[in-house]
């Protein structure tokens, strides 16, 4: 790997001149270690600070950096039976109380940098350093010094939780190359409604998009991702997407339900069982009813009929004759009694009703003529291929509810959609692939994850186990293709244990403290109780007195940053002012576009 940073003699001097928190001190071992905390730092915070030390190893210097986890507060003297009658009767006594107090910090260490001829390279910790080491607090001059090679790749999402020093990030993209990571990441961002987790995946959208090559696609079932995209800012982040894009030179497109187009058949068949259609022809929902679909859609595509003209009235007609026709009614019911009854209701029927209400709200979603739509197909293919350029664009598809008028949609239906997009990328990046050995180089961000990609599956095979099944495959099987996935999920343990093992990158924000959420922490973090314990510190944003005020905190594990390849915890509050985040990532949007 390529060294880090500049001369050691610079390093030396910004650490010789911070402020000195404590030593190392016993007992002490390379998971963790015990420091002795100066009287002089002990009135201040301490726990969640990154701190960094210089020890010589295998004949070199290196520079260790972690957060502090941890303090503990000792006085044996206190411990005693009879001192603690006497501070029982009097409150304190002056000869220990205070004055032997003792604190003991726990530090463990995310990164080592080795000082090899004038530059920085990662190390391990392979020894512990003698007790007396100093440990001296970290600002932002010696990280950006120990990293200043990689300057153009930091990223920050916000500062070392409760310090002042921005934390280093990076976001590489899927490909080969500097920046790249030679592979797809899978991603995973978890917390409680209110936790920050939605503000906190826009802005790691904004990190990934800063590549040109790198296509976005974000399947957004609220619309939230869209609203910020079209500046429709939601919550007191207004987070400019589009302005950002912009000045990233990064094309970006929302494609709303009523500008998609569907283009499968099997697709018109699922979802007209799932609307009223048959039903209002007293046909209960069941094998009947799929039996009905499966036949008028086969029958429709004899007729030539095609899937743009399922909104027409001729087309309507055409459904409507063949419905009539005996030998079809024969597939679905097989008793004249039931033929009969079915007749009946057809007869009583109303067609202009029934096109009206029933018919042309499925056709419509089918139908090419709309203002501004694009298939399914060609919207992936736009997506997937870079432009003159060799950009990649980000593409949000808004399937929320308020964005379907005047068509037939639902939950159901928008999980049917969902599933045909899967469908459509896993097959291009297999043909990709196969064909060129070429990375897709994409990110898909799934919000509400939970929904689609939960560990019940149902007792029948319903559409949601379907997608289910098509998100755990494309998690084990399209890191190579280039096709990487971010699960945003306001719960962590209902969430599929095959999809949370293959997350490379994890942020946990406020809510997984408790019962099966905490247990399903524990399991992913690992056995460092001590994060854990730090974890359980943060506090509910909306506990604050106001906006302003609030700290929204998170976890991360995994190769997110310069400073975790350790593979420690990280802890950090994001950002709460968007000028802020504009500014550490030099990001020249004006503010006027924020408002």
């Amino acid at each position: 790997m390529r060294a880090m940073g500049g001369g050691g003699q610079d390093l030396d001097g910004l650490l010789d001149q911070g402020e000195q928190l404590g030593v190392i001190g016993s007992p002490s071992s390379t998971a963790e270690l015990t420091l002795d905390i100066l009287g002089t730092a002990v009135e201040r915070k301490l726990v969640g600070e990154l701190a960094l030390f210089r020890f010589r190893q295998d004949s070199f210097l290196h520079y260790a950096l972690g957060q502090i986890t941890e303090v503990v507060l000792q006085n044996r003297w206190h411990e005693d039976p009879s001192i603690r009658s006497l501070i029982r009767q009097r409150g304190r006594v002056d000869a220990v109380s205070e004055r032997q107090d003792t604190h003991l910090g726990k530090m463990t260490v995310s990164a080592v940098f080795r000082q090899h001829q004038g530059q920085f390279e990662p190390a391990i910790l392979g020894t512990v350093p003698s007790t007396g080491t100093a440990i001296r607090l970290v600002d932002d001059a010696m990280l950006e010094h120990l990293l200043r090679p990689y300057a153009s790749q930091i990223f920050y999402l916000g500062k070392v939780y409760g310090s002042t020093p921005k934390l280093p990030l990076w976001f590489k993209h899927f490909d080969t190359g500097p920046e790249g990571a030679g592979e797809a990441y899978h991603v995973g961002i978890f917390g409680k409604t209110g936790s920050g987790k939605s503000v906190l995946a826009k802005m790691i959208l904004t990190g990934y998009a800063r590549h040109r090559k790198m296509g976005i696609l974000v399947l957004d079932p609220q619309g939230e991702f869209s609203k910020d995209l079209t500046g429709r800012s939601t919550g007191t982040f207004a987070l400019p997407l589009k302005a950002i894009l912009d000045y990233l030179g990064k094309p970006s497109f929302t494609l709303a339900v009523r500008n998609l187009v569907l283009d499968d058949w099997d697709l018109f068949k699922e979802i007209l069982v799932e609307s009223p259609f048959f039903e209002r022809l007293s046909m209960p929902r069941g094998e009947n009813r799929q039996l009905a679909a499966g036949v008028l859609g086969e029958e429709l595509e004899k007729a030539k009929v095609k899937l743009a003209e399922l909104h027409t009235r001729a087309a309507f007609e055409k459904a409507w004759e063949i419905l009539h026709r005996e030998t079809v009614q024969k597939v679905f019911y097989r008793t004249a009694d039931s033929r009969s009854r079915f007749n009946d209701m057809l007869q009583q029927a109303d067609p202009n009703a029934f096109y009206e209400n029933y018919w042309k709200p499925v056709g419509e979603l089918f139908n090419k003529e709309r203002p501004g739509t694009r298939e399914v197909k060609s919207a992936l293919r736009w997506l997937l291929t870079p432009n003159e350029r060799g950009v990649r664009p980000v593409l949000v598809v808004d399937l929320s509810k308020e964005q379907a008028r005047g068509l037939f949609w639902n939950d159901r239906i928008q999980t049917l959609v969902i599933r045909r997009i899967l469908k459509g990328l896993t097959t291009a990046a297999e043909r990709a692939y196969q064909q060129k050995e070429e990375s897709l180089n994409t990110l898909v961000v799934m919000d509400e994850a939970h929904r689609l990609a939960g560990r019940k599956a149902s007792d029948e095979e319903e559409e949601e186990d379907l997608v289910r099944r098509d998100l755990i495959d494309a998690a084990r099987t399209t890191r190579k293709y280039g096709l990487g996935w971010m699960f945003i999920s306001q719960t962590l343990a209902s969430l599929h244990t095959e999809i949370l093992q293959q997350l490379r990158i994890m942020f946990f924000g406020f809510g997984l403290g408790l019962g099966q959420e905490f247990q399903s922490l524990r399991l992913l973090v690992g056995s460092s109780d001590a994060s854990l314990r730090l974890y359980q510190t943060f506090r509910d944003p909306h506990s604050s007195f106001d906006a302003g005020s609030r700290r929204y905190s998170f976890m991360t594990i995994g190769p997110v940053s310069p400073l975790s390849f350790a593979g420690t915890p990280l802890f950090l509050n994001v950002f709460n002012r968007v000028e802020e985040f504009l500014e550490a990532n030099r990001l020249k949007v004006s503010v006027r576009q924020l408002r």
